[in-house]
């Protein structure tokens, strides 16, 4: 069962797995400084009293009956839902309602 590793070919490791002197490394995300850039000029174009209006007009859309914008509201308000186990939460209630009897 002591197999001896496969070679790492030329990735730009040693004997080790270890990244070699020299060695660039990857790539990393190539579109975060664009990312970035669009954000923080979003973030300049964007005044509070604009958000403001906005928030304002989901929240009218959700009480108009809107539910994509009733479950984006909730979502931005609550986090998203949970998932549980409803039949184990009815019976731990059961438990508990028959201890107290």
């Amino acid at each position: 069962m002591t197999e001896k590793p496969l070679p790492n070919g030329s990735n730009g490791r040693d004997d080790k797995g270890q990244f070699t002197k020299g060695n660039g490394g990857g790539p990393g995300n190539p579109f975060a400084q664009q990312v970035a850039e669009l954000r923080k000029t979003l973030l300049t174009a964007v005044t509070p009293k604009d958000l403001q209006a906005v928030v304002k007009a989901l929240l009218n859309q959700a009480k108009e009956g809107n539910i994509a914008a009733v479950r984006e509201l909730l979502s931005r308000l609550l986090g998203p839902p949970v998932e549980v186990d409803i039949l184990a939460r009815l019976e731990a209630l059961e438990e508990r309602l028959a201890e107290k009897k």
